[in-house]
């Protein structure tokens, strides 16, 4: 059993605490969870609302539609679950940050935790982003009704990578991403099903030809359907012609 003080840890900042672990209690990340392999926090946004309704948000400045958290209501939030000397990044999951890459997932497994705010209605503040110091994180260009699914599926990507979660390390070395390639195509029994036969190199028990044949499959994938990423991987040398 890990130390619980040496676990990575994950605070979850939000108006909706209920929503987790939510999927994270289960498999993988939930067994880890048991295990104290990391740990939750989560932190009710609400908790440091003002006044007698505890209020969060408030109208934009300027005018427009919708509602805005406030700077003050997210900095005493995030001041009172974040120490000074806490050197977990802070992130915000926001349809305008950076997008989540697998790079920056590994990057994440190998730290001591993270500190996740999950936004509502418009947004939040950007003093407090600026502030704060806080790193905008999307998952695509897409937008969501709240941060909160954002975040279960940054820490599911992360949680996996985390020392002993994954009972064979080799089962992720080969997926999406880790070496700039889509993954290549999966088989299994039956040898034949409804026409369809397992690719006959694949039951050869020629390893060379198998490992040859799944990185021709997983280069095809990624020029297909990933043409920036053929483009960023031909211009990193790891491809060539």
């Amino acid at each position: 059993m890990p130390d619980p003080a040496a676990s990575w840890q994950a605070t979850v900042l939000t108006l909706f605490p209920e929503m987790f672990p939510g999927t994270l209690g289960f498999s993988l990340a939930g067994k880890a969870l048991g295990e104290e392999r990391w740990r939750l926090e989560t932190v009710d946004i609400r908790d440091f609302g003002l006044g007698r309704h505890a209020q969060v948000d408030d109208t934009p400045a300027g005018g427009g539609a919708g509602m805005v958290l406030r700077a003050d209501v997210l900095g005493a939030a995030l001041d009172a679950s974040v120490s000074a000397g806490d050197a977990r990044p802070r992130i915000y999951l926001s349809p305008r940050g950076r997008p989540l890459t697998q790079e920056r997932v590994r990057e994440l497994a190998a730290g001591p935790g993270i500190v996740l705010l999950c936004g509502r209605f418009e947004g939040v503040d950007e003093r407090v982003i600026e502030g704060r110091g806080l790193e905008e994180v999307s998952l695509g260009d897409f937008v969501l009704s709240g941060g909160e699914p954002a975040a279960l599926a940054l820490l599911d990507a992360v949680i996996r990578l985390l020392p002993g979660v994954m009972g064979a390390q080799a089962s992720g070395e080969d997926e999406s991403f880790e070496a700039g390639l889509l993954e290549y195509p999966h088989f299994t029994r039956p040898q034949v099903w409804e026409g369809r036969e397992i690719p006959q190199i694949l039951t050869s028990g020629d390893h060379g030809k198998v490992a040859t044949w799944r990185r021709e499959q997983a280069e095809r994938l990624t020029r297909e359907r990933r043409p920036d990423l053929w483009q960023k991987i031909h211009k990193d040398g790891r491809i060539t012609d």
